[in-house]
Formats: structure tokens, sequence, C-alpha cells
């Protein structure tokens, strides 16, 4: 389903523009939804992208945790832009795409350890409206993942809960990212 832009596609324009596309192109093959949308407010979309380099380079926790945790947030949500594009990185990064395909069932899986589990309960406790991790979740993930991957958990979720609600709320819907995956990207019961 194409997205419905709620904020209306803005052209992508001048030498920044075409610089914009460039880059993004070559990273994803297409320029992203989003960026169309970002494009109307530049400090924003320079904030977006800046905040976006720096997470990338956040190393203290699992490259297949912190997947799940981000695509269980974008699952509680019901972004399916973000499903979409998160198996398509996934894909890219050369994770375990079974795995990553059972995320928005995580539930009725059994491909999940129990340190797995407890990421995705805790990526979609967070993701409620209010939050509500319990403590005993907390204090398990913090024994198993040490404090600074546990803040970096905390963090990717977080900022996932930024990209999602952000995307949903602009009407912003799958873009066939993971169609050039070998695998189906599940549909998210939220989003159903």
């Amino acid at each position: 389903m194409p997205s419905r832009f709620l904020i209306p596609r803005a052209r992508i324009a001048g030498p920044y523009g075409a610089f914009l596309r460039f880059i993004v192109t070559r990273m994803w093959g297409k320029v992203p939804d989003n960026a169309y949308i970002l494009w109307h407010n530049r400090r924003v979309l320079n904030s977006t992208l800046g905040l976006e380099r720096s997470a990338a380079k956040w190393n203290q926790l699992d490259p297949q945790l912190a997947s799940y945790a981000e695509m269980a947030s974008a699952g509680s949500i019901g972004c399916s832009w973000c499903l979409d594009f998160g198996y398509f990185l996934a894909h890219n990064e050369g994770l375990d795409l079974a795995k990553v395909r059972e995320v928005p069932r995580w539930r009725e899986s059994d491909v999940f350890t129990p340190l797995e589990r407890d990421v995705l309960e805790y990526a979609e406790a967070m993701t409620d409206t209010p939050p509500a991790v319990p403590d005993a979740l907390s204090a398990r993930l913090l024994e198993a993942l040490g404090a600074p991957a546990m803040v970096e958990l905390t963090q990717r979720v977080a900022l996932e809960n930024m990209r999602s609600r952000f995307n949903a709320a602009a009407g912003l819907e799958s873009q066939g990212y993971s169609d050039v995956c070998e695998l189906p990207l599940a549909t998210s019961s939220a989003a159903a």
C-alpha cells in the first residue's frame, strides 16, 4: 500500500537535495518516503540525520537484539514502513532473517531465547503509553546485558518510538524495501 502522505510530499531539489538523493539511493536503492516529508524543515531533517548517524555507531548491544527491539517497537505502534525498512536493514547487515521475520509474532513463535524474549517484551513495554516496564524485567536485562548495553537498548527503543510515531502520523506505509529480501515480511498484529 503506498504512503498516504498526510503531510504533503515535498520536492527534494537543489544541490543539497541532489546530494541527499544520491546518498540515500546509493545506501538503500531509493529515497525513503520520510525524507520527502522531512525536506519541508531542513533543521529537523539535519538533526534527524545527525542523530541517526550517531546512533549507527552505538556498539554495546548485540546487533540482533537491537534489531529485535526496534522492530518490536515499530510493530507495537503499527508502523509498516518501519517494519519494512527494519527487515531490509537486518537483511543488509546479515542478521538472522528467520528470527527477524518472527518479531511481530514473537509471543507465538518458538525461535527466540529467553534473553531475546525479554528484549522483545521490554521494547513493547517501553512502547506502551504510558510505558509499563516491570521492575523484574529491567533487573533481568540489566543482569544479562550490563549497564552500557541496557542504556543502548533503552535509547534504541526510544529512538524507534520517535521514528515509528513520526512515520505513522505522517501516513507512511511500507515502501517495498523488504521486497529484495528472500523471506516475506511478517505483518504486525498491531497493524492488522
